[in-house]
């Protein structure tokens, strides 16, 4: 079973590995909640930290389906709906295991998950890497026979066993959002992107230290300035002449929408110690404006800083 990358997106398109409305958006309900992934059942079930050994026990029985997801990507929902239709289809011939990446990054790190979604299969203790990114659903299937043939050559032949599973508990209701926020997420639902940045610059000036308007203002920015881009154009255009500031910066801005962020990072950080004056202060701020679009406190985020401060010092 070979891994194989994710096909390049046709178009952009915000539902991607970075939500970019995620900080203006109320979490993501529990799976079995309303608005939720649908209630685990016998073949699909939640795993964490603390339940992973007996995931790893289990398949000395039967096959494990390991699937590291995130709430916030519409990519890796999608791929744990497929997987769960097809378990229940094989009605036991192997187990799904959902991961929340975000929240058992230990689980992760065991996996050497490196974004979401990740799939990974676990046969006799023993992980076995299927793929990453979106997969068409027949693929899916095609990858899923060659591990129950791969797990039957190895004598791995046991089911699932059916029960009860108990049931889902009650989502907490979400805060409301402040009101200018609201108005802003609305915007950006909408696709008003000018009524959104009115609403987090109201939002500021009603308070400077209101860090949640500062992320949404970096990434309606972000909205703006890559609406209605090519993709291609822009890259050859940034290939071409690598002295092209502004090239570089559009580039960066698409990494970052594409979810390509230590990409957009790492080129930035190379500009800012290729420039000087002005165009350095320029790209510096960029960069420090997609910080906040990531997230402060995403690793990637604190490496790129450092990056950055070893350029600048």
């Amino acid at each position: 079973m070979s891994q194989q990358s994710p096909q390049p997106r046709p178009r952009l398109d915000v539902r991607g590995a970075v939500d970019l409305s995620a900080l203006s958006r109320p979490a993501t309900p529990p799976p079995g909640a309303p608005g939720g992934l649908p209630a685990a059942t016998s073949y699909v079930r939640d795993v964490d930290e603390s339940t992973f050994g007996d995931v790893v026990q289990a398949s000395t029985q039967h096959p494990v389906v390991v699937v590291l997801w995130a709430p916030w990507s519409e990519v890796s929902q999608q791929v744990v709906a497929d997987l769960a239709a097809l378990a229940q289809d094989d009605g036991g011939r192997w187990l799904l295991a959902r991961v929340d990446a975000e929240a058992n990054p230990q689980v992760a790190a065991a996996f050497q998950a490196q974004s979401v979604p990740t799939v990974v299969a676990v046969l006799a203790g023993q992980p076995l890497p299927l793929f990453q990114g979106a997969y068409p659903r027949e693929q899916v299937r095609a990858v899923l026979d060659q591990l129950l043939a791969a797990a039957e050559a190895n004598g791995i032949t046991g089911r699932v066993a059916p029960g009860e599973q108990e049931p889902p508990a009650e989502a907490e209701p979400e805060p409301a959002l402040p009101p200018l926020h609201q108005a802003a997420y609305d915007a950006i639902e909408r696709d008003d992107l000018p009524a959104a940045r009115a609403a987090y610059e109201q939002a500021l000036r009603e308070n400077p230290r209101d860090t949640m308007a500062t992320a949404g203002l970096a990434q309606v920015g972000l909205l703006e300035r890559t609406a209605g881009a090519d993709l291609r154009a822009v890259r050859e255009a940034a290939a071409a002449d690598p002295a092209d500031v502004d090239a570089q910066l559009a580039v960066a801005d698409l990494d970052v929408f594409g979810g390509a962020v230590e990409d957009a990072f790492a080129r930035l950080v190379d500009v800012v110690r290729r420039t000087a004056g002005d165009e350095r202060e320029r790209v510096r701020r960029r960069l420090v404006e997609l910080f906040e679009v990531v997230g402060g406190d995403d690793p990637r985020v604190a490496a790129a800083r450092r990056a950055l401060a070893s350029a600048l010092y």
